[in-house]
């Protein structure tokens, strides 16, 4: 990738150089008391960006990895409703379907969650139910809320992908009764991918089975984590954990609400730009759903296919994403999430109206209404 080039993907997302410095610090030792302080003080941070009091670990893997956890601690031949409206959603059910029973909610990609349909499932019994909060492939925000209450409702756990959301979006996961959330380092957050942390509640501890995956093993984590100093119980990903420790630090300087902020008024300017060029956002909405502010999923336009889209931003030096799997072709993604600022979309709105006049697309107006939105 040419340096110049500008990511704008839904992750990973461009690094600060104090990121970037923080990396390329001299080894230290893992099971040293500066490696554990620096442990401790992003459990902190990710305390308050989770919003939750309960247990957070770090897991040197992605935000998959994350998800088995997640999965394989609470779940051994369970049924466990998997609501699934997206590619991500896919991936939960396939996950729980390697330690247990899905009854599957699902739908369309792109097409809401109907919360009927979720508590039909779960009167049917079962231990937990999944979802993905933010669905990066669609661009679209799911109903935690509403959904962490039918959970609870019928005692079933809630298990809860904000990997993309965590950082960006407001979660509250205590008053939502999330049960077990999980974010990716590589997102919101803006550290370098290869980082997934947990919150685990009480109740989750409650049901945590004898034997879980030996390297995802929740309790072992818990274990190490109450040691003096602080430990992870395999070696972990230190790079990675100090760029984590620095972005997180980034975080805290700017505060939650202020970022959260940041994160809305780039995707309502996005939003407001893709209505000025008649472009239409992808996702359908109802009363419970949203458009996500990480990411957003447009229908591609006539007249220009998602090679020479993506191709024509990429040689005006920006990358974004195009459609997975059956709607490959049919939309484009532009993320917006991390350290973006006015500046970023701007350049990539530039890049898009210019790309598309070259194809013959007429779609104008989008940089001075982003402009206008950004204030």
């Amino acid at each position: 990738m040419n340096p110049e080039e500008l990511l704008m993907i839904p992750g990973p997302v461009p690094l600060h150089t104090r990121v970037l410095r923080a990396m390329a610090r001299p080894m230290i030792n893992h099971r040293s008391p500066e490696f554990a302080e620096i442990y401790e003080e992003c459990i902190s941070i990710l305390k308050e960006v989770f919003q939750t009091r309960n247990d957070v670990f770090v897991l040197s893997g992605s935000g998959t990895a994350g998800m088995e956890a997640a999965v394989s601690n609470v779940v051994k031949g369970d049924n466990v409703v998997t609501i699934v409206n997206g590619k991500f959603g896919e991936r939960f059910k396939e996950i729980v379907a390697l330690y247990g029973n899905p009854i599957p909610v699902e739908y369309e990609w792109g097409s809401p969650i109907e919360l009927n349909d979720v508590e039909d499932a779960l009167e049917k019994g079962a231990s937990a139910v999944t979802m993905v909060h933010n669905e990066t492939s669609v661009g679209m925000l799911n109903p935690a809320k509403e959904v962490g209450a039918l959970a609870k409702k019928h005692d079933a756990l809630f298990i809860m992908d904000g990997i993309s959301s965590i950082g960006g979006v407001d979660v509250l996961v205590d008053n939502w009764d999330v049960d077990i959330a999980i974010v990716g380092s590589q997102k919101c957050l803006a550290a370098p991918p290869g980082l997934a942390a947990v919150a685990v509640s009480e109740k989750a501890w409650g049901r945590m089975k004898a034997k879980s995956p030996y390297y995802l093993d929740l309790k072992v984590y818990r274990k190490y984590a109450a040691k003096k100093p602080a430990q992870t119980p395999y070696t972990p990903a230190v790079p990675l954990f100090l760029g984590l420790h620095e972005a997180l630090r980034m975080v805290k300087e700017e505060g939650i609400r202020e970022r959260i902020e940041r994160h809305r008024r780039c995707a309502e300017a996005v939003r407001k730009a893709m209505d000025a060029m008649n472009l239409q956002l992808f996702p359908r909405l109802n009363e419970v759903s949203a458009y996500s502010n990480t990411v957003s999923a447009i229908v591609m336009p006539d007249g220009v296919d998602d090679k020479q889209l993506r191709g024509g931003m990429k040689k005006r030096g920006v990358l974004i994403a195009g459609g997975q799997a059956h709607l490959k072709d049919k939309i484009f993604r532009i993320g917006h999430m991390g350290n973006v600022s006015a500046k970023e979309i701007l350049t990539t709105l530039e890049a898009l109206e210019s790309t598309l006049s070259e194809f013959g697309v007429k779609a104008e107006g989008g940089v001075a209404t982003a402009k206008e939105a950004l204030g």
